[in-house]
């Protein structure tokens, strides 16, 4: 394998700031926005088919790793985008 490959680790240590956001309209709905070191902001979302399974916690986990699933095809435009201009 090369060096030039994005790990979870990378992406999460340029995670700096992170809220949670439950609107009072739709309560079961867990949104997230993550802040990243550059300032550019995420945002995932969670919510159960049946709101009576609702559970905070993972309504939290489950919208954090949204939100981090977008990172990855940014990360990976930006490494190659490095790896060109080498």
């Amino acid at each position: 394998k090369t060096p030039n490959r994005i790990s979870l680790d990378s992406m999460i240590e340029k995670v700096v700031a992170e809220d949670y956001l439950n609107p009072p309209s739709i309560p079961h709905l867990t949104i997230c926005v993550l802040v990243l070191a550059n300032g550019f902001s995420l945002v995932g979302k969670s919510a159960p088919a049946d709101p009576a399974n609702f559970d905070a916690d993972l309504g939290r986990k489950f919208a954090k790793e949204d939100a981090m699933r977008q990172m990855w095809p940014l990360e990976a435009y930006a490494l190659r985008e490095r790896m060109v201009a080498a």
